[in-house]
């Protein structure tokens, strides 16, 4: 829901520290020049302008839920001065999910007005965009199958709840892993804090970061916590961050 979180008034939605300022999550890849956003959050305008992105050349999809792609309208700017459609990767369910959510996409009527200019690549293995393999991650949003995508030596595995023993076998060597820890009370379709701790000392990244954060979680206070907890290389994500990656 972003935070602060509409009609809240805790003290994490009332801080003054901007690392608790955090819109829906999704990131950027940058890399030779290209760009690659996963998920269209409905903030993407504003977190488009605020990276100044200049140029996109692909979308990935983690999942179909509205937080992560009802920012997807807002590509036409970058169709109109690239003069080419872009090219959109997700599992077959989240591209059902966007031709019904956007049917004035990709219904057969002409369009009165701009829309979206995409081609659609169902995910059925890796791929590669902006000059780099990428490679889907299964995971369990609840009930819900989702993806979470690798890409050299940081992954990025936001909504979440379970995590196949065949996709920790994709997550050996990281540099950088980007995973969901919602908040310390127990939700059934996302990670908490300490279940995310026990997937990082699992898998043994040298750097995490915690992603898709709720306002239960102050950002200074949960750090000093994990560090003296012992997780010193464990940190929360915020917006504007950024890092290399490894490829």
């Amino acid at each position: 829901m972003g935070v602060p979180t509409l009609t809240c008034h805790c003290r994490v939605c009332s801080s003054t520290d901007p690392r608790d300022k955090r819109l829906r999550p999704s990131i950027l890849l940058a890399h030779n020049g290209q760009t690659a956003v996963i998920d269209t959050t409905p903030d993407f305008r504003f977190q488009a302008m605020r990276a100044g992105l200049e140029r996109l050349d692909a979308i990935l999809f983690t999942h179909a839920h509205a937080d992560h792609i009802l920012g997807f309208d807002d590509i036409r700017p970058f169709n109109l001065r690239q003069k080419s459609a872009l090219p959109v990767y997700a599992s077959a369910e989240t591209l059902a999910t966007l031709k019904r959510t956007f049917a004035y996409v990709f219904e057969d009527s002409p369009a009165v007005s701009t829309i979206p200019q995409v081609t659609l690549h169902p995910i059925d293995g890796p791929f590669e965009v902006i000059g780099t393999r990428i490679v889907p991650i299964p995971a369990q949003h609840g009930d819900m199958g989702v993806l979470g995508f690798r890409f050299g030596g940081a992954a990025y595995l936001t909504d979440f709840s379970v995590l196949p023993e065949s996709s920790k076998l994709l997550l050996a060597d990281l540099d950088d892993l980007i995973l969901d820890a919602l908040r310390d009370e127990p939700h059934p379709m996302h990670q908490t804090v300490e279940q995310a701790l026990a997937l990082i000392r699992e898998l043994k990244p040298r750097r995490a970061w915690f992603t898709h954060i709720a306002h239960e979680l102050p950002h200074a206070e949960t750090i000093a916590r994990l560090i003296d907890a012992g997780y010193p290389n464990v940190s929360l994500a915020y917006d504007g961050l950024q890092f290399e990656v490894r490829v």
